[in-house]
């Protein structure tokens, strides 16, 4: 078949070469175009997934532009590419080194919007599914790098001297940068550990807490309830303890200390408890709230309303409702939340002398 083709080309002239082979590309391209990529355009548009409505619309311009371009090459590397052009000759201009830049670089191009979308689209599909955005960003580095040593090496550049002084440059770099490198591999290791993703609430081990709404390679972003962004280092994360809130399950017990006086009638308190959460919107009706006896107090009985709220989030609202309702309804029912109460002895000459028979100016002299 090659052997056919080569002579067909061999026994046309110059224009005719170029008649057919560029002309032929251009045709197949827009075959490719109205039959296939519409047509399968139209069969993933029937789909629930995304990922193969982007790998169809990513693919659509470097498979187009491939097609027309092999036309040029072919044309090059014809038979006929020995006559001249323009006084050159065809195999002397750079015109094959060209056309095979654009397509590697329309390539990668595409390559890495392809999973940088598909990244996107996974994370909106659910927490399964939720990529580090760091994940992104190491992709398209590799595509840069990828594409550009492919176009020096196209165009006959030498690149071991160039990869012997990235090498010493890259150490270099890496002392200057060493905190940079570190939050990058820390961010990495947060990613794989899976200690938290966007949206998650966090603690941080200095106590600041909030919602992670970014994550980079440098830093992750808490937004605080008070509104306000914290900005911590990946490296500095990846060290301490970070208690993340939302997960295995986004659902938060909460804990309420409630104190008695001794003599109170414990059942009743119990129920008036329990009462007050189930009247409460903000708590979860599963699991089933629970009011439990925890100590005997110096001064009270000590009972903790155990509930659960649907985020972390709804943590301070649930416990400044339920502290209100529940000092209501303890003074309505005539329950006791008793003070500290101390007994203070103070002694002085006077008292130690009746409590020992004599005088104080006896006991004085």
């Amino acid at each position: 078949m090659i052997a056919q083709v080569a002579g067909l080309l061999n026994s046309l002239s110059f224009v005719e070469t170029v008649v057919v082979v560029m002309g032929g590309s251009l045709v197949l391209a827009v075959v490719i175009e109205v039959v296939g990529v519409r047509a399968v355009s139209r069969m993933v548009g029937q789909t629930s997934s995304r990922l193969d409505d982007i790998l169809v619309e990513e693919l659509r311009l470097p498979i187009i532009v491939s097609v027309v371009l092999s036309g040029l090459l072919v044309f090059l590397w014809s038979p006929v590419t020995a006559e001249s052009v323009m006084g050159v000759e065809v195999t002397q201009l750079p015109v094959g080194k060209l056309g095979l830049s654009v397509i590697v670089v329309v390539w990668a191009r595409s390559l890495n919007r392809i999973v940088n979308r598909g990244v996107q689209a996974l994370e909106t599909e659910g927490r399964q599914y939720e990529f580090a955005p760091v994940f992104s960003n190491v992709w398209t580095l590799v595509m840069v790098t990828g594409a550009a040593a492919s176009l020096l090496t196209l165009w006959n550049v030498e690149i071991t001297p160039l990869l012997g002084a990235a090498g010493i440059a890259g150490i270099a770099i890496g002392f200057a940068a060493k905190d940079t490198v570190a939050n990058f591999f820390g961010g990495m290791a947060l990613y794989f550990d899976d200690t938290y993703k966007i949206g998650d609430y966090v603690v941080l081990e200095s106590g600041e807490a909030g919602t992670v709404v970014e994550v980079g390679i440098r830093s992750t972003t808490i937004l605080t309830r008070a509104e306000t962004l914290v900005t911590v280092p990946n490296a500095l994360l990846n060290a301490s303890k970070v208690t993340n809130e939302s997960a295995p399950t986004r659902r938060k017990r909460i804990k309420l200390p409630v104190s008695v006086a001794y003599g109170t009638d414990i059942d009743r308190l119990e129920s008036l408890l329990l009462e007050t959460a189930a009247d409460e919107d903000l708590v979860l009706e599963k699991p089933v709230p629970r009011a439990r006896f925890r100590n005997f107090g110096e001064s009270a009985i000590e009972y903790e309303l155990l509930c659960w709220v649907g985020g972390p989030t709804r943590e301070g609202r649930t416990r400044h409702r339920l502290n209100r309702d529940i000092y209501r309804r303890l003074g309505e029912a005539g329950i006791e939340i008793p003070y500290p109460t101390r007994d203070i002895r103070v002694d002085s000459p006077a008292a130690q002398a009746a409590e020992s028979g004599g005088d104080v100016e006896s006991q004085v002299s």
